[in-house]
């Protein structure tokens, strides 16, 4: 399993050529508990090998330290990985549950600068807006965004989270690459306005969380018995308590598919939204996170699984029967303001 590299599409109109999936690093070194860094290093390596060529970072993981992490990676690498990482939100230092969302033009200045200088490069191949204030005009935002492509500190622009006006209203001030936004088997309510205008605008989707959060590839069943005190995971409604037992039942047909197809659950999960692609004719890259040269091996020979419609029919009603939110609060997701 895994010995092929996997195919590439660019990702947006004059985006980045990139491999079909990506690899998000946030749990290397964040949110998802203690981690051996040798082996998450090991996973980077492996990674590139099978022709993953997108590293999806932030500049909030860790509040820094993750673009750290992946930093002597990158630089071994500079030529052959498309890096992307995101600016926007921070923590309270008063509250650390507590986000801060900044868009500001002093602002965004201050976090290029601070992510080029961890991460050791001198461009940035895809900056994000992680999330939208919407107190600050977003044309106002992609307008400092584009300055820094005209200086040379970036190359794409991408957002995260928006609605399809917002994603509209960024596209009449500089060309976006790639949005990103949670989209799953389980998570689903991105398909409304901002995927339409997504396809209208020729702008690639990055879908991050495609595995559920480690959910639908059964790797736990209930985060507040099975998971850490330090677990982000623990802190969102789906995954906890009373819903998680509603959930952790829908994965029923998943595990019918991945019987017939010899396949894992996660497997069966990446390959649904891989095959999103062609069904709705844009580019798609999920970045599924993981810090195990197995699961990588595994994520990738996921994009040569091709999914019957019988199959996709009996996958089909799963998110409508999802308990619970993504997050305990969704003003912060393009859900919460289309």
């Amino acid at each position: 399993m895994g010995s092929e590299k996997i195919d590439t599409v660019e990702l947006g109109t004059g985006g980045p050529r990139v491999g079909v999936q990506g690899l998000g690093c946030m749990g290397m070194s964040f949110a998802y508990g203690p981690t051996d860094a040798d082996e998450a290093r090991a996973t980077l390596e492996r990674a590139l090998e099978l022709g993953v060529t997108l590293y999806d970072t932030a500049d909030v993981y860790g509040m820094g330290e993750n673009e750290k992490f992946i930093a002597p990676f990158i630089q071994a690498h500079r030529d052959e990985v498309v890096l992307a990482t995101k600016f926007a939100l921070s923590y309270d230092p008063a509250e650390p549950t507590k986000r801060v969302i900044r868009n500001d033009r002093p602002y965004i200045r201050q976090a290029v600068e601070a992510s080029l200088r961890r991460l050791g490069v001198d461009e940035i191949d895809l900056y994000y807006m992680h999330r939208r204030d919407v107190n600050v005009p977003i044309e106002e935002s992609v307008g400092a965004m584009a300055e820094l492509v005209a200086e040379g500190k970036v190359k794409h622009l991408g957002l995260s989270e928006v609605t399809g006006s917002e994603l509209r209203a960024a596209q009449a001030v500089h060309p976006i690459a790639a949005l990103q936004s949670e989209w799953s088997l389980f998570s689903r309510d991105v398909e409304g306005g901002v995927m339409a205008a997504a396809v209208e605008l020729g702008v690639g989707f990055v879908p991050y969380s495609p595995l559920g959060r480690g959910f639908l590839a059964g790797s736990f069943v209930s985060a507040d018995k099975e998971l850490g005190e330090d677990d982000f995971r623990r802190q969102q409604p789906r995954f906890t308590g009373d819903n998680a037992a509603v959930n952790a039942a829908l994965l029923e047909p998943v595990r019918k598919v991945a019987e017939a197809h010899g396949a894992s659950l996660g497997q069966i999960a990446l390959a649904w939204v891989q095959q999103q692609a062609t069904a709705r004719g844009l580019a798609v890259v999920p970045i599924p996170g993981t810090r195990k040269r197995t699961r990588i091996e595994e994520n990738t020979a996921a994009t040569r699984i091709e999914l019957s419609e019988q199959d996709l029919a009996l996958l089909e009603p799963i998110a409508g029967q999802v308990a619970g939110a993504r997050y305990a609060d969704m003003t912060f997701t393009s859900a919460g303001r289309e």
